[in-house]
Formats: C-alpha cells, structure tokens, sequence
C-alpha cells in the first residue's frame, strides 16, 4: 500500500528489499548492444571461462541501471501523490562484486533522506546496495538522489 510523502520522510533509517531477479546473458548482451560496450569479459562465454570470473560477467552499469526494476519489486517504495519522480545524480557509486551471468541479485534501499525543495518537489537520497546470492560481498553500493515530484 503507498504511503504519503511526509510518512515516507518520517522513514529515515528504513531498509527495503526487493525479490530476486536473475542476470542471464540474454539480459547482458542487450544491454552490450544497448551500450557498445562488448568487451568480451561480458559476451564471449569462451574467453570469458578463461579469465579469473570462470565465465562473462554483467557490465558495472548494467548492474546500476537495475535500481528501477529492483525498486518496482520492493514492497512499500510506492508514494501516493508521486506524479513523476528523476533522477538527480550520485553521491558515490562502488562496484564491489562482478554479477556472473545466471547470478540472482536483490536490492536493499535504505532511505537516508528526504526533504521538501519548495511545494510540490522532494529530494531523496537512498542508499542502494546490490546483493548476489551466495556471495559475502555486495555487487554495488550507491548513494543516489532522485527529485520527487508531487
């Protein structure tokens, strides 16, 4: 169920996490053909098996660019009222853990804050951290700072 705007600014601190989604290759080569970014770490299964990742591995930015998707799975990341929502840019952006091709990943959003710029517009900052399955360390962490608009 959405929430208001100013229960959501209430929420700082809160984490949310969203369902698995897998990264296969069919999902990396679009995003190659999308880019033109085919170094072969990412297309070529057969190099790639040769190289310490033991097969291809997603691009960095493929990895972000799944913020939207992964927050359309996370329950209760919905706000009411939201007519459009940007993106601002980042703070910080790491990229921890390469994303094997066939990798499940999950995201975590955690609210660090949200504040009113004038009537009618926000400005959120959210931490995203990127999960693999099975691995200790996380594929990304990002600060990233959206405008909301209501």
């Amino acid at each position: 169920m959405p929430v208001t705007i100013t229960q959501r600014a209430a929420e700082v601190g809160t984490t949310r996490t969203s369902d698995w989604v897998t990264v296969g290759q069919s999902m990396i080569d679009a995003f190659a053909e999308a880019t033109g970014d085919r170094q072969y770490i990412h297309v070529d299964t057969v190099r790639a098996a040769a190289t310490p990742f033991g097969g291809t591995i997603a691009h960095g930015f493929l990895t972000l660019s799944l913020m939207p998707m992964l927050s359309q799975r996370t329950e209760g990341l919905a706000i009411e009222g939201v007519a459009m929502g940007v993106n601002y840019g980042g703070n910080r952006v790491r990229f921890l853990t390469p994303v094997r091709s066939g990798s499940r990943v999950r995201g975590h959003f955690k609210l660090l804050e949200l504040t009113e710029k004038r009537p009618g517009q926000w400005q959120q900052t959210t931490e995203f951290t990127v999960e693999i399955e099975g691995e200790d360390k996380p594929a990304l962490i990002a600060e990233w700072i959206s405008q909301l608009f209501v």
